[in-house]
């Protein structure tokens, strides 16, 4: 059996990322692509249990060690559990956020050091990366105005502004090092022309794919 591909959706706070994630399910069913969607942290129910944990406003202070293994506790779960039966099964994932979101939030924002977390990424998900990458892009300040019209903000949109600046850096030197891997939209667009960026961007995947066994 083909296997199936992993696509995660990648961005800061307020980008988008729930609603082009909606659209790509819906353009690609339309094309007979067997395709799930799921989410980090989150994606089966212990998962769930420890994002309730990771985006819970608290009064006690979460040490930034504690937050990176909660965050690669539920990525081993997630991973084992769903995404790759999923795969192995020959369907497509679309993730919202994978470990390029920890390389962001964790490494970028709260200055975890990326030796440190690939030590984990291997030991959690061995071999296996996203096949593809969509990044949706945008000034932060246009993301967190959106991410504060949505209501109640979670630990992490309750950051500063040059968390997210980090955060913003991180992916986009991401991006530019994996250009193979990475494709980026400019979010700040109007929701219609970040769809067909979009649409433009799963055509291609498609066309990368066709000629596989």
């Amino acid at each position: 059996m083909k296997r199936g591909y992993l696509i995660t959706f990648e961005g800061t706070e307020g980008v988008g990322k729930s609603t082009q994630l909606g659209h790509a399910e819906s353009w690609l069913k339309s094309r007979d692509i067997d395709v799930v969607v799921t989410r980090e942290p989150g994606g089966t129910p212990l998962a769930e249990d420890i994002r309730e944990l990771l985006l819970c406003p608290r009064d006690e202070s979460v040490n930034d060690v504690a937050e990176l293994l909660l965050i690669f506790a539920a990525r081993a779960q997630h991973l084992n559990n769903f995404i790759l039966p999923q795969i192995q099964a020959g369907r497509w994932v679309l993730c919202d956020r994978f470990t390029d979101a920890t390389y962001a939030y964790q490494g970028g924002g709260r200055g975890v050091s990326h030796e440190r977390i690939s030590v984990l990424e291997n030991l959690v998900q061995g071999p296996l990366r996203p096949d593809h990458v969509i990044l949706l892009d945008a000034p932060v300040e246009v993301g967190m105005a959106r991410a504060k019209k949505r209501g109640e903000l979670d630990r992490f949109e309750r950051e500063t502004v040059a968390f997210f600046e980090r955060i913003r850096s991180t992916y986009l030197e991401r991006a530019a090092q994996w250009p193979e891997r990475y494709h980026t939209l400019d979010a700040a667009q109007p929701l219609a022309a970040v769809s067909d960026q979009l649409s433009c961007a799963l055509q291609a995947i498609l066309d990368i794919h066709a000629t596989e066994a």
